[in-house]
């Protein structure tokens, strides 16, 4: 009888695309790297403090497979997590786009499915969880907008009202003076703002809230993943040097963030392509005063300093096969009988990537099951891997 779960597993690897399930079950490899994550996520659960890491790799060598590792390492440790692959959509430039997505990107604990916006109706006037919250929105943030959000969503009888309450609270954020005229129709108070909000000035308040409201709603913590962060590289030179600042936020992150973990992978060839390769540094005198650019810095610092992920040693592709034997064993209903050893012959064979040196172990059994021998070529010549790396390009977005 197929296993139809690890029929996923094998499918997902064989196509190359990273999933939370094969993250959950092929998580031994780069035992040193998971272990200062484990530590790091320790730290926040405990402590409650906020903490940044990056990561880089090359193309194919199991950036994103770590992500996933993480994903399921954060929910076993009851920590909330948000997934953000960067995009041509998703630039990291806007971060009041970011939080848009986080929004759609959220797992809740034990949840399969992303969304958390149940946990908001559950609010109720004078709860303790609400006045936690009110208290943070009104006087710990750089602004006080969202206390007037917050409390008008609570209290409004208005179904309109709350609709478009609720659409600030997932990033769409509605005027100020909507947001005036809502509070003052509900409690018949004048409103004035502490500050003026604006979407790309404040937006770090947001992300403050959410990383509270977890907490408070007896999660340990909130992890944010965020992938393919060399896409930064295809953006402007004034919109790169933004999206550093942003950077930064989440790497060195104010007080007001609340037990939070953020991870940025981002690939190996990036500081020789675009921080050399583009001057960043120069570039960075030429747009910022030294004051105002030293949290850029940092970052291009810790992008050029970020730990490798390293081809995985010989045990460790020992151990990936023995365990790849096993799933495809459990998804096809059969015994492999060969030697991992074998095995690992051929996928040397086939080139440095993990991800093809995996494809090559699968199509070995896939053979060895369908025909019950296996033939010379076990990759196809024309799907050998390159050997330079690859960026994904933002096809469309122009150089300032």
């Amino acid at each position: 009888m197929f296993d139809y779960e690890a029929r996923h597993i094998i499918e997902a690897l064989r196509s190359g695309i990273p999933s939370r399930a094969v993250g959950q079950y092929f998580s031994e490899a780069r035992p040193h790297i998971m272990q200062e994550i484990t530590q790091d996520l320790a730290e926040v659960c405990t402590e409650g403090i906020a903490k940044g890491k990056i990561i880089s790799g090359k193309y194919g060598e199991g950036k994103t497979h770590l992500l996933n590792t993480v994903f399921n390492l954060a929910h076993s440790n009851n920590m909330v997590v948000s997934y953000i692959p960067l995009s041509k959509e998703t630039p990291f430039d806007k971060l009041y786009v970011i939080y848009q997505k986080v929004m759609n990107s959220t797992y809740l604990p034990k949840r399969l499915q992303p969304g958390f916006m149940q946990e908001f109706d559950k609010l109720t006037p004078n709860s303790p969880l609400t006045n936690e919250l009110l208290l943070l929105t009104g006087k710990q943030l750089e602004t006080d907008r969202l206390y007037y959000v917050l409390r008008s969503f609570i209290n409004t009888d208005d179904q309109d009202e709350r609709f478009l309450l609720q659409t600030d609270l997932e990033g769409d954020f509605v005027p100020n003076q909507q947001v005036k005229k809502m509070y003052k129709r509900i409690f018949g108070e004048k409103v004035t703002f502490t500050k003026n909000f604006t979407k790309y000035a404040h937006y770090m308040d947001y992300f403050s809230f959410l990383s509270h409201l977890f907490v408070l709603l007896g999660y340990n913590g909130w992890v944010l993943l965020f992938d393919e962060t060399e896409l930064m590289g295809r953006l402007g030179k004034k919109t790169r040097m933004k999206a550093y600042n942003h950077m930064a936020k989440f790497l060195f992150p104010p007080k007001t963030l609340r037990a939070t973990y953020s991870m940025f992978a981002i690939s190996a060839s990036y500081n020789e392509d675009v921080i050399e390769g583009k001057h960043e540094f120069e570039n960075l005198k030429e747009l910022y005063s030294e004051e105002d650019g030293k949290s850029i810095h940092k970052v291009l610092e810790g992008i050029a300093q970020a730990p490798q992920l390293a081809p995985l040693t010989n045990n460790e592709i020992h151990e990936v096969l023995l365990k790849l034997l096993h799933f495809h064993g459990r998804a096809y209903d059969w015994k492999p009988q060969v030697d991992v050893k074998t095995i690992q012959k051929t996928t040397d064979s086939g080139g440095y990537l993990l991800r093809t040196k995996i494809r090559s172990a699968i199509e070995y059994l896939d053979q060895l099951y369908q025909y019950g021998q296996v033939g010379k070529n076990i990759i196809n010549p024309l799907q050998q891997e390159s050997f330079e790396e690859e960026m994904p390009s933002l096809e469309g977005v122009l150089e300032d």
